[in-house]
């Protein structure tokens, strides 16, 4: 998985997070297939298409905050993610 301070667009753009999709027992193999990338003040109550109970591992970049709940709309149990 890449470190919280290196995510980064090729641009040099700053991300807050990137959720990946496959899964693996592998700690060297979890950060890996589709990434969704997650921009810095981001507020979306709703997963994009086809990422609902997807996620499988995430990395989030210094100086940010992921929160994300159990049910659409921001609705259900939370949980919060930092680096």
């Amino acid at each position: 998985c890449p470190a919280p301070s290196a995510l980064r667009m090729a641009n040099g753009t700053r991300i807050c997070a990137q959720l990946y999709a496959d899964d693996s027992p592998y700690y060297d193999a979890c950060c890996a297939g589709p990434v969704l990338v997650v921009d810095p003040n981001s507020d979306v109550p709703y997963m994009p298409h086809g990422w609902a109970a997807r996620v499988s591992s995430l990395v989030v970049g210094t100086r940010c905050e992921l929160t994300v709940w159990s049910r659409p709309g921001k609705k259900g149990k939370s949980r919060s993610f930092t680096a």
